[in-house]
């Protein structure tokens, strides 16, 4: 079983440059152990869903410590018996590209 998540997280309290903020959301996910793939607009995460959760959870959790307001967004593809998805969509795709 893999649930396959697009996900999006910053603080809108913190000014223009959010980075920080960002970098250490995206230290917790690959500090997970999960397969991830970094994105410019928010990073894939693919894993059974009570693990996938634990780590939306625990970034969100870190921001929470020093910022009043936080923004983000989750679309998940759930999908039973398979796993390996992260990158297998995409090579899917790029070998129908003409």
């Amino acid at each position: 079983m893999s649930v396959l998540i697009d996900f999006s997280i910053f603080p809108v309290d913190k000014g223009t440059s959010v980075s920080p903020y960002v970098a250490r959301v995206v230290s917790l996910i690959q500090k997970s152990g999960l397969d991830h793939q970094l994105g410019p607009m928010g990073t894939s995460i693919e894993g059974d869903w009570p693990e996938v959760m634990a780590v939306v959870d625990r970034c969100f959790r870190a921001l929470q410590a020093d910022c009043d307001r936080i923004y983000f967004t989750i679309k998940a593809d759930y999908r039973k018996n398979t796993d390996r998805r992260l990158h297998g969509k995409v090579r899917s795709v790029e070998s129908k590209l003409a």
